[in-house]
């Protein structure tokens, strides 16, 4: 029996089919494989659109620069900000399998549809030799903005569950996978940014050069093979059952529903008064917990939003509320709500990156992009290769040598904090800025004192386009921190049960970061002009406007935002969860906390009379 019982995962993780997973034959980076293979040719896809969207836009359907950086921040956003429904559908009923095999097929269709659009000569602008276009139909543009959007729902459900998919193929329990799973965000990221390096490097250059339908046909055709890819892997995945929501389990309560809860009960009870000690305290006994079978685990109480804390008090003859909340509920809410100040503390990181595809764009697409003897010019959108290419190898040297060094300094698995490790990031987005700043500053000297009239025409600049190349590497080392660290972290800290929801902090934090960027550059451009008497900032002509104090304005507002991460960071407190053990001749449940995050542990056990779910391994979640 004792053979038997190991020879399963130890999380309560199963197979397609709903039986317990055998922890041999599924799993691990054998399971990943397929979905790194997968996501290496959806990122390809995504960045063979995104990256020359803008210059789509402007070229081809001649739309002005406000109009086209809007339209793109606003489509990139929507594809960030999907993802928030599609996590929630596949928590709460489908699952993330399911969720992802739905979505993925309409990914696709969108695609395909952006394809056909330009195409098709029916559904694209027509072209003389000579480079004159006729404007855009209605019609034509409809199309294009429609396929465009379905790529954006299709999203919704693949960006939240694939990756969250990926780290359900490691078993927490287990101690040899837990360490694997340490690395596996890193490795996911180095994967999606390959797929990414490959289409700011070919497919840009392909759609400018030889033509927008073999350039998007390209990463269409892609796609379709990853699909099939990852459905190959099929009889090698983990799957996390599905716990329906209602009202009357409290472990199925959802997320939304769970919050309202423990407020409308802390509001309640706010004249009641909190003695020191648990015994107040509503909580489940560990054999409710071990019932659950992994799907919920209990939090150990913090100091944290301690006004919520009155919520869980035991229901007396005093109380107004009928029933009161557990510990772990509260605690639950409490991650969310701390998991909320620190993704605010996000949203200027990820408008910063907003510029990557648009106004850094523009801003190269001024300079002079001719390379070797033969006169050869780049786009400016491949320029955001260095961005991959400083992530790819920076990723393992951060893997490999600067976790290790850290981590026999620190003691933490993680070398540094999460948090540290995203105000690292935030702090190499300001020098990204500042570098962004000072560029542009010596574009526009070199503009006041050159001969030639490139202002009034908006010509090439006579200044290499590699002067830009700073801002890009720091950005692509940052995203080392700042992106793989977000994503960690917010799957880290969620309550168990809702790791897709708590993914899509990472992705609707990339779709706000590109709609305050839409809204700064409306506004900005708006403000500027004066009712069309001034110069804005950011004109058709960058030649003849002010660029640099838009750049300005954005180091500011990173400056300010660092200050107030640092506060937020050093406040928070890490989730720390009970897990439950069996020595042989008593089943013990042993408080593993990660003490405010520097991996030291912290022990607490005590026996318990019911019986429990043997697990051999326990660890710091």
């Amino acid at each position: 029996m004792e053979e038997a019982k190991q020879e399963f995962t130890k999380d309560g993780s199963v197979d397609l089919r709903g039986r317990p997973a055998i922890a041999a034959r599924t799993g691990r980076w054998k399971a990943c494989s397929f979905l790194v293979g997968y996501e290496a040719f959806e990122r390809m896809a995504f960045y063979g659109v995104a990256s020359n969207l803008v210059v789509y836009l402007t070229t081809e359907l001649r739309e002005d620069t406000v109009s086209s950086v809007r339209n793109v921040n606003n489509w990139t956003g929507s594809v960030w900000m999907t993802p928030i429904a599609g996590a929630y559908i596949a928590d709460a009923y489908l699952g993330r399998f399911w969720t992802f095999t739905f979505s993925s097929l309409l990914y696709l269709t969108g695609m395909i549809l952006t394809t056909l659009a330009v195409s098709l000569k029916a559904l694209r602008p027509q072209c003389t030799p000579g480079g004159g276009c006729e404007p855009a139909t209605r019609s034509q543009v409809a199309f294009f903005y429609a396929a465009l959007y379905t790529i954006a729902i299709g999203a919704g459900g693949t960006k939240p569950n694939i990756s969250t998919f990926g780290a359900d193929q490691f078993d927490d329990l287990d101690a040899r996978e837990s360490r694997t799973k340490a690395s596996f965000f890193n490795w996911w990221m180095f994967s999606s940014f390959t797929g990414g390096l490959v289409a700011v490097l070919v497919l840009v250059y392909v759609q400018e050069n030889v033509g927008w339908g073999i350039g998007y046909t390209i990463p269409t055709v892609g796609l379709a093979l990853s699909l099939i890819l990852f459905y190959v892997g099929t009889p090698f995945y983990r799957h996390k059952p599905v716990h329906r929501r209602n009202s009357a389990n409290a472990a199925g309560a959802g997320p939304v529903r769970l919050v309202g809860r423990v407020f409308r009960a802390a509001f309640a009870n706010r004249r009641r008064k909190v003695i020191t000690g648990d015994d107040q305290f509503h909580e489940h006994d560990a054999a409710w917990y071990a019932a659950a079978a992994g799907t919920k685990r209990r939090l150990h109480r913090t100091a944290a939003f301690r006004f919520l804390d009155k919520a869980a008090l035991v229901v007396g003859e005093e109380s107004p509320v009928a029933a009161a909340c557990t510990v772990t509920e509260v605690e639950e809410v409490k991650l969310v709500v701390g998991m909320v100040v620190v993704w605010l503390t996000t949203l200027v990181p990820c408008t910063i990156w907003a510029q990557v595809n648009t106004l850094f764009v523009k801003q190269g697409a001024t300079l002079d992009r001719a390379i070797g003897r033969n006169g050869v010019r780049i786009p400016a959108a491949s320029l955001g290769s260095f961005i991959t290419i400083s992530m790819l190898l920076s990723i393992p040297v951060y893997d490999r040598v600067l976790v290790p060094l850290a981590r026999r300094r620190t003691g933490d698995p993680r070398g540094i904090t999460l948090l540290q490790r995203l105000g690292v990031g935030c702090a190499l987005q300001v020098a990204a800025v500042a570098c962004a700043c000072l560029v542009e500053l010596r574009r526009m000297r070199v503009i006041r004192h050159s001969s030639l009239p490139i202002t009034r025409g908006g010509g090439t600049v006579p200044m290499s386009i590699f002067w830009m190349l700073p801002q890009y590497v720091l950005i692509g080392v940052g995203d080392v921190f700042n992106s793989v660290g977000i994503l960690e972290f917010f799957y880290d800290q969620s309550p168990q049960g809702m790791q897709s929801l708590g993914t899509t902090f990472f992705t609707s934090g990339l779709g706000v970061g590109n709609f305050l960027n839409s809204l700064l550059v409306t506004a900005v451009d708006r403000i500027t002009r004066r009712g069309g008497a001034g110069k804005s900032w950011i004109g058709d002509n960058l030649n003849d406007s002010h660029l640099d104090y838009y750049y300005v304005f954005l180091l500011l507002l990173a400056v300010i935002n660092l200050a107030v991460f640092v506060w937020v960071a050093s406040r928070y407190e890490y989730k720390k969860e009970y897990l439950l053990e069996d020595d042989g001749t008593a089943s013990r449940e042993t408080e593993m906390a990660a003490a405010g995050g520097k991996g030291k542990v912290v022990e607490r056990s005590k026996v318990i009379d019911a019986p429990l779910v043997a697990v051999e391994d326990v660890r710091a979640v």
